[in-house]
């Protein structure tokens, strides 16, 4: 795909493409939402092969007891890109999203952003792509059938995602509402999926070789117990991604290899919180590139301990600034204040004056 502009910012400089939620809602299904992920993996997986290369730090995190903000920060040496997300668990109460998001890329040479998005529906997008990246790798060879325990806004995203990159064919589905995984099955309905509907966790993971974790609750919660988990399964463990917010029985850990995004931020998040700071885990950068092992043999339990990562969120906005490209899915913001002389910023407020 040839990228909406080079390096350095466009000829009108104070012109930043923004992409609302109507225009980012038709892009992802003017692609279809199969080839969306598979595309916007490709940049993932790209983007991890040249780990070295990002400046890496853990996310800014402001919490209260209702929830957490971040900010999430990253730059290749050429670009910077940052996002902004919430994570609010009782917001569905209040007809709220749990999480929304926007984030920003910048040209480093001149500090100039050069793209605004919405990232809410692109976060879920990525955190999908990024579940199946990892499962590339790590799941069990030829395992069809995945395990989704919680069924809210992103269960569908990380089932069409396994399906497109993984072959996953067969879904079990349970959530402690059962309204929720009844929204689940009605919307995967068309994808090609043979769907069961699940009265408990524990019958969702029987026969299942990939197990999803997506909950949403603030609380070290034990959705999977150690006797749930049999050998040879991978765990996609999503939901765990704040402090104080876990999802699987600490002895489940102890007898798995864990694999995380960048360590430094998933200690303070992840569900490797539970356990002492130094427990070795490898992260997934090492995997892709060759530098660590994956799956080794067919007892081998393997955990993806994802909080998401800056870096990720870096591919998706430079996937979605490529695939800008020759379409109109976006509107022009006025963003930046380009007076005649650049020393003269104050004269342009003042002829803005006149000219009104």
């Amino acid at each position: 795909m040839k990228p909406l502009s080079g390096s350095r910012p466009p000829e009108h400089i104070n012109i930043v493409p923004f992409v609302n939620v109507d225009n980012m809602m038709k892009l992802v299904l003017h692609v279809g939402i199969q080839t969306f992920l598979i595309e916007l993996s490709s940049y993932i997986e790209a983007d991890f092969l040249r780990w070295r290369h990002f400046d890496k730090s853990p996310r800014l995190a402001s919490h209260s007891r209702e929830g957490v903000i971040e900010l999430m920060p990253t730059s290749d040496g050429q670009t910077y890109g940052f996002k902004y997300v919430n994570g609010h668990p009782k917001n569905t109460q209040h007809g709220l999203q749990t999480v929304t998001a926007f984030g920003v890329l910048a040209d480093v040479g001149s500090g100039y952003p050069v793209l605004l998005s919405e990232m809410t529906i692109l976060t879920a997008l990525r955190t999908a792509a990024t579940s199946a990246v990892a499962a590339k790798y790590l799941a069990p060879k030829g395992a069809k059938t995945m395990a989704i325990i919680g069924n809210g806004a992103q269960a569908e995203f990380q089932a069409i995602a396994f399906g497109a990159l993984c072959n996953v064919r067969t879904l079990r589905l349970y959530d402690v509402d059962r309204q929720a995984t009844d929204k689940c099955a009605k919307n995967l309905a068309g994808f090609g999926f043979e769907i069961e509907k699940c009265n408990s966790a524990q019958s969702a993971v029987e026969g299942a070789g990939i197990i999803t974790t997506v909950t949403a609750d603030k609380s070290y919660a034990t959705i999977l117990n150690d006797n749930m988990v049999g050998e040879g399964v991978h765990i996609n463990a999503i939901g765990g991604d704040c402090p104080g917010k876990t999802e699987l029985h600490r002895d489940i850990l102890l007898r798995s290899d864990i694999f995380v995004e960048y360590a430094p931020q998933t200690r303070i998040e992840g569900e490797i919180q539970q356990l002492d700071k130094n427990h070795p885990v490898v992260e997934l950068w090492e995997v892709i590139t060759g530098a660590a092992g994956g799956r080794n043999n067919r007892r081998q339990i393997t955990i993806f301990d994802s909080v998401g990562f800056a870096t990720e969120d870096f591919s998706a906005l430079r996937y979605i600034r490529d695939r800008l490209a020759g379409t109109r899915y976006f509107d022009e913001l006025d963003m930046i204040a380009d007076p005649d002389e650049p020393k003269d910023l104050f004269g342009m407020l003042l002829r803005a004056q006149t000219v009104s």
